[in-house]
């Protein structure tokens, strides 16, 4: 397999393996007009198997996202072929817009222009809550 090196842009890397696709989805990578290669279950010696996304264009990630979905990946930000800056990300305190409240009677079902907002309750079990209705959110469903 032969995947070209970056120029300038970004690898999410050790990004959990099956998760790869739910961030390419949940990042909308599918809409850019610039290469973007998923590798799935690529060997790595700390987890066993990983995914990594590459992305060869400078853009906005959203870091809620990404820790969202694949909390503890590393991000690193290429530019003129080099690692200029690496990031890891964790859970978020806060989610907004990210997920939606799935208790049909919270304000956020009848108004539509209200934002989505959730916070981190238990960072062990990946659990939110609804900061209107308190209804629960696992980052694993």
């Amino acid at each position: 397999m032969n995947i070209d090196s970056i120029k300038n842009g970004i690898v999410i890397d050790h990004i959990p393996a099956g998760r790869g696709m739910k961030l390419y989805e949940l990042l909308g990578l599918g809409k850019l007009d610039c290469p973007v290669a998923i590798i799935k279950n690529a060997n790595s010696s700390a987890m066993g198997r990983k995914d990594i996304i590459k992305i060869d264009a400078d853009i906005d990630v959203s870091l809620d996202i990404i820790g969202y979905v694949a909390p503890n990946v590393t991000i690193n930000i290429i530019k003129d072929g080099e690692l200029c800056e690496k990031k890891s990300i964790g859970l978020p305190e806060v989610l907004t817009n990210v997920i939606k409240c799935k208790n049909p009677r919270c304000i956020t079902s009848t108004e539509q222009e209200l934002d989505h907002v959730f916070r981190l309750e238990n960072p062990e079990e990946r659990v939110y809550r609804c900061i209107y209705c308190e209804t629960k959110a696992s980052a694993d469903a």
